[in-house]
């Protein structure tokens, strides 16, 4: 939600100017009426350019730098993967091959979930369009039943690693029950957010161009899935004293790009939808998305690092928080260290109109990460099971392997979901009057005031 704030924050100074239009003076309702026919072409050219202004604000030297390593990391890992897999397959086909590694039998499981997860992460954003209620309500529970499939897997694959890797999944999927039982009374208010916010994605034109950048994000994102498998395939062949090094290394950059892609495509919607509900103005998401690639590339690459290290944190400091009772001083300056350093204008105009509370219990973000929970746990069972019917010898491996793939694959089209959330929230702590809205907000707030009284 910081992104769209700390983005986009000059959109918004004509927003509660435009919603209220006095009724008792003829001359000025013309004046509106002509100002909202003509006015959708210069809004967006105004919104061109304080996209424009604001990220060349924002691009200091830092992104620069990070763009830089992000390019010069690419084209390490591409020389690298190249490497490990010509060396792999010269290894495989020699008399030498003494770890039993056949390359059919690695990489036609993994090819397989890759596929699998470009299908599911698309059908996780259109079932979301489609029916926000039954996709979230099916989610919550289908995501633990998947993960203690997985576990069943991975205890008849019968290694010691896959003995361990199933003792997690099978705890992992049982918190993940109760987690679903404790967020039930939730569900509601999440779906109506949910259908309230991804009406920025209703019409059509708006919506394929949309769907476009999906699906050239899961492109992207496949083939550089299929690069990382290579490389993977070529060290586990070998499986030299270095070779797991490269392995970590290959899985690093795999994260760090699968989570750019994941935010790029979080920000251009989040401004689509922006714009949407501050201003009523239909904004090209292909255009959309090529200014956000162009000015703000760089501040994306750094975040992508920072965001997952900074969740963490904040998890560990509000775990330790509601553990001593918000006593542990340490852990609360961590909490409050990694939210107004990130968000602070945000989380300032959410206690500014009170919802800080409806968004900490929004769940947002949950369904998000379960869709990509659910996603990994299917690609694991199909490469899983293929793996065990013809050869067992690295099918823990694979299977791992298999449910990083789908899951990192369903966060990026999720995004989209979570980048209408975020705008939704984002307008209405800007303008609570605002007559696009309606009473759910408020009634949330008064509902959450009620029940801590």
């Amino acid at each position: 939600m910081a992104r769209i704030s700390n983005f986009f924050r000059t959109s918004n100074t004509s927003v509660a100017a435009t919603n209220e239009i006095p009724d008792n003076e003829l001359h000025i309702q013309i004046e509106s009426m002509t100002e909202e026919l003509t006015g959708s072409s210069r809004a967006i050219n105004k919104a061109e350019d304080n996209l424009d202004t604001g990220s060349r604000r924002t691009a200091g030297t830092a992104s620069y730098i990070f763009l830089f390593l992000f390019y010069l990391h690419l084209l390490a890992a591409v020389v690298l993967i190249a490497y490990l897999t010509i060396c792999g397959l010269d290894y495989s086909f020699s008399r030498e091959n003494t770890h039993n590694f056949r390359p059919l039998d690695w990489y036609l499981p993994l090819l397989a979930s890759s596929g699998c997860a470009f299908v599911i992460a698309f059908s996780w954003v259109t079932a979301t369009l489609c029916n926000p209620s039954k996709t979230i309500h099916t989610v919550f529970w289908l995501s633990p039943l998947l993960t203690f499939a997985v576990g069943i897997l991975l205890l008849l694959i019968g290694s010691a690693g896959g003995l361990a890797t199933s003792v997690i999944a099978i705890i992992f999927a049982l918190t993940q029950s109760l987690y679903a039982c404790w967020a039930a009374k939730e569900i509601n208010h999440t779906t109506k957010i949910f259908s309230l916010s991804m009406a920025a994605s209703v019409p059509s034109a708006r919506n394929l161009d949309s769907f476009v950048i999906l699906t050239g994000s899961l492109m992207a994102a496949t083939i550089y899935t299929w690069l990382s498998v290579s490389g993977i395939g070529g060290a586990t062949a070998t499986w030299t004293q270095f070779d797991p090094l490269y392995i970590f290394a290959i899985l690093l950059s795999l994260g760090w790009t699968m989570q750019v892609i994941k935010n790029a495509v979080h920000v251009g919607i989040s401004f689509v939808s922006y714009m949407y509900f501050a201003r009523g103005v239909e904004v090209d998401s292909l255009w959309a998305f090529r200014d956000t690639w162009r000015y703000l590339i760089g501040n994306i690459c750094i975040g992508s690092i920072l965001e997952p290290i900074f969740a963490v944190i904040r998890g560990l400091a509000c775990a330790m928080t509601a553990i001593t009772g918000d006593t542990d001083e340490f852990m609360y300056k961590l909490l409050f260290w990694c939210c107004s350093e990130s968000s602070i204008d945000t989380w300032e105009m959410f206690r500014r109109v009170g919802m800080e509370s409806v968004v900490d219990s929004d769940l947002t973000g949950s369904f998000c990460f379960l869709c990509g929970v659910a996603g990994g746990s299917m690609c694991t069972l199909v490469a899983g099971s293929w793996s065990l019917a013809i050869n067992k010898d690295h099918a823990t491996e694979i299977s791992i392997y298999a449910f990083l793939i789908g899951y990192l694959m369903s966060r990026i089209t999720m995004a989209w979901s979570q980048g209408c959330v975020s705008a939704y929230y984002v307008v209405f702590a800007e303008n609570p009057k605002s007559l696009r809205f309606d009473t759910t907000i408020p009634d949330r707030i008064q509902e959450l005031q009620q029940s801590s009284a």
